[in-house]
């Protein structure tokens, strides 16, 4: 999870909420895929399950992803 900006409250509350909401989605992602639980989301108009290893391996991604970022810098 990335930091909130410094001038956090400053900025408009629908933004505040946005930023608080995708927070709230992905520690939920997170607590999931530690527990071996899956999630469930809407998907091209049906109900699709994502089980805990699809989603381990897509935090396994997103990590690899944010350590390429921050070599680059």
């Amino acid at each position: 999870m990335k930091k909130p900006p410094r001038n956090v409250l400053k900025l408009p509350l629908e933004v505040r909420a946005e930023m608080a909401l995708k927070a709230a989605v992905e520690n939920l992602i997170e607590e999931r895929a530690r527990e071996g639980r899956s999630i469930f989301v809407w998907k091209n108009n049906k109900v699709v399950e994502v089980t805990a290893t699809e989603l381990r391996r897509k935090l396994r991604a997103k990590g690899k992803a944010q350590a390429k970022a921050k070599a680059r810098v």
